[in-house]
């Protein structure tokens, strides 16, 4: 089994600052801890509406960092060409909508628009990955526009997780659709997304694409992940910052860590 990285998203660090419109907390002290704690990459996603990361967020990050930054951005030619400009090691193609919470799906990879996208980005010297759903024909036509790598979206297997594990979550909207379904309906549907991240991990390897996943883990729910064998990368944010407040961010990037060597030696 491969080394598995993990990039720790620092988004929600931000999200608290501009709650208040103040200048604390400073996303660039994160960095490092990030550092200390064997974080091997630095994530931020630079959405449209800046909700949480600014653009002074990006270029102190990639001033500062000593890690790897990873951009995570729509197809927005603003976006795009502040990360050509500033070249961090790799760019994540997202999709995005105003009025969602989180990102709620992968990347519609028949969008035209991608294909320039992609080319000006790698003219840049920029990796390129392409955040998707765990299907083949996206894994495709990512192979197929130059990029270097997916990142299968692994938000609908964490909700299932969640909506199997959990009790009394009737009033999260995004498990609105899992309220009612009982409990060998959810394991099956859980085993289904897992076989299928499996496949597409797979597929993707075959036509020598990286494999990075990420959205909805924690320590609880990435075992599985972590141990398909063709996956390098793992990306979290939420929930390493969500306990950070607990437990500092040091030990919750560590408790993750921990987590992937235990699930890899399992």
């Amino acid at each position: 089994m491969q080394k598995l990285d993990l990039g720790v998203n620092i988004d929600h660090i931000a999200t608290l600052r501009q709650a208040r419109q103040i200048t604390q907390p400073d996303p660039i002290q994160a960095l490092s801890i990030l550092k200390q704690a064997g974080a091997n990459q630095v994530t931020i996603h630079l959405r449209e509406d800046r909700r949480h990361i600014q653009d002074y967020d990006v270029l102190n990050i990639l001033k500062h960092s000593s890690l790897p930054v990873n951009i995570e951005c729509a197809n927005s030619p603003e976006i795009i060409d502040l990360i050509c400009a500033k070249r961090p090691f790799k760019a994540t193609l997202v999709p995005e909508k105003r009025e969602e919470v989180t990102t709620e799906g992968g990347l519609d990879m028949r969008n035209p628009a991608l294909n320039l996208t992609i080319a000006k980005l790698k003219k840049s010297n920029i990796k390129v990955a392409t955040f998707i759903n765990p299907d083949e024909n996206s894994i495709e036509l990512s192979k197929a526009l130059g990029a270097d790598g997916i990142e299968l979206h692994t938000g609908t297997y964490a909700n299932l997780y969640l909506a199997l594990n959990e009790q009394n979550l009737s009033h999260l909207n995004l498990l609105k659709n899992l309220h009612h379904t009982d409990k060998k309906t959810l394991e099956k549907m859980l085993q289904d997304e897992l076989d299928s991240l499996k496949n597409a991990a797979k597929f993707a390897k075959s036509l020598d694409l990286e494999v990075y996943a990420g959205h909805g883990l924690d320590a609880r729910n990435l075992a599985p992940i972590a141990k398909i064998p063709e996956i390098s990368e793992l990306n979290i944010g939420h929930s390493i910052i969500a306990r950070s407040i607990f437990i500092g961010l040091k030990d919750a990037i560590k408790e993750i860590l921990d987590s992937i060597q235990k699930a890899q030696k399992g």
